[in-house]
């Protein structure tokens, strides 16, 4: 069986055995919405009181919003066994792993699927849809395809930052919540334009963690506006590329926690 195929299945039990509790995934559906609805409230009173970002609309930042809601939602959803990865590692789950002929990796990936993020990915595409059909700039074939790209960049570079969350957890035999500063914490910077912060801040966001190249710098491109900090429309167009070298990267990282690992003793 191909690892495509098998992960197709991994997914399907998973997605089954959470409707067999049809009422549970309602709730929790409904929750993951409301809980990003009040988060754009709290953006659609800052507008209220102040009028405007400097160079930035509401409707604006409701793009960039939806952006990062719906890359996340879907990097949330496929990334759940990575995040709940320092269970398995405490309790030696993770040794069943590795004795079985498949990638670590797809083992642990399709291991859980939250089919309940599905509140905050309609939600987050909602706002999307209404960001765009606020603003000035037309959408054609380039500017959706483009969308699309960076959605999916956005979704690499989250599972990304998840996967390495896991890593820590061949050393530390916890998935440190600091790294919850660089996923929730990355949502919540990438839900407004970049350019808006310090330098420094704009640098690591841009270089290290490179959330501005999957929601900003593409964004920029889809409103068909310039660029306050001066990227060329080339540039925005390759940006969410960084998001899938940032996943392969963090893919990298993983093999060398695997090497690393030497198993609870228990």
């Amino acid at each position: 069986m191909r690892g495509s195929t098998l992960y197709r299945r991994m997914v399907a039990v998973s997605i089954r055995a959470q409707m067999q509790y049809r009422a549970s995934f309602l709730l929790l559906s409904l929750g993951q919405a409301g809980v990003t609805v009040i988060e754009f409230f709290g953006i659609w009173a800052l507008f209220d009181r102040f009028g405007r970002l400097p160079d930035w609309t509401l409707a604006e930042v409701a793009v960039f919003y939806g952006v990062v809601n719906v890359a996340f939602s879907f990097s949330d959803a496929v990334s759940r066994g990575f995040d709940l990865f320092g269970q398995d590692v405490r309790q030696g789950d993770f040794d069943r792993v590795l004795v079985r002929p498949r990638s670590s990796l797809l083992q642990v990936a399709g291991s859980r699927f939250a089919i309940h993020r599905i509140g905050r990915l309609i939600q987050g595409a909602v706002v999307l849809a209404v960001g765009l059909s606020q603003v000035e700039s037309q959408m054609g074939p380039v500017e959706g395809l483009l969308l699309v790209f960076a959605i999916a960049g956005g979704a690499a570079l989250f599972l990304g930052l998840v996967v390495l969350q896991a890593t820590l957890a061949f050393w530390s035999t916890e998935t440190l919540e600091l790294m919850n500063t660089m996923t929730y914490g990355g949502v919540q910077t990438a839900q407004y334009p970049i350019a808006i912060y310090r330098e420094a801040f704009r640098r690591f966001f841009t270089f290290v963690v490179p959330l501005a190249c999957v929601a900003y710098f593409p964004v920029v491109a889809v409103l068909g506006r310039p660029d306050p900090l001066g990227s060329p429309f080339w540039f925005q167009c390759v940006a969410p590329l960084a998001g899938f070298a940032f996943l392969f990267a963090s893919f990298g990282v993983w093999q060398i926690g695997v090497r690393h690992y030497t198993s609870t003793g228990s």
